[in-house]
């Protein structure tokens, strides 16, 4: 188990799984983080999506004032970390979760 997973952690992460809206949303997350905090989360969300659409480190950073250290960081959890970068883009693009370029085996 990793050091952040807690029984603190886990019952934010079963909070969050009971939010119903965006409206929901704002609003625990307002209460939970500074504002800093969530527009520096926003910008790692931005960044992840613009990865996984193979656009530059450069015009990553240029676009979301993120350091190029933090954007590698995001890069490397994007294609090696724990998959929820990936999840979430493919949900929210509606596109199939299944690897490309693998036929059945």
């Amino acid at each position: 188990m990793a050091k952040w997973e807690t029984e603190t952690t886990q019952e934010l992460m079963e909070a969050i799984l009971k939010l119903k809206s965006t409206q929901e949303a704002k609003k625990f997350l307002r209460d939970l983080l500074t504002e800093q905090e969530i527009l520096e989360f926003g910008k790692r969300w931005q960044a992840a999506q613009m990865l996984s659409q193979k656009i530059p480190y450069s015009a990553i950073e240029k676009k979301t004032g993120l350091s190029s250290t933090t954007v590698a960081r995001i890069s490397k959890w994007l294609n090696r970390g724990m998959g929820g970068y990936k999840l979430m883009i493919n949900r929210l693009n509606h596109h199939n979760p299944a690897p490309k370029g693998r036929g059945l085996s």
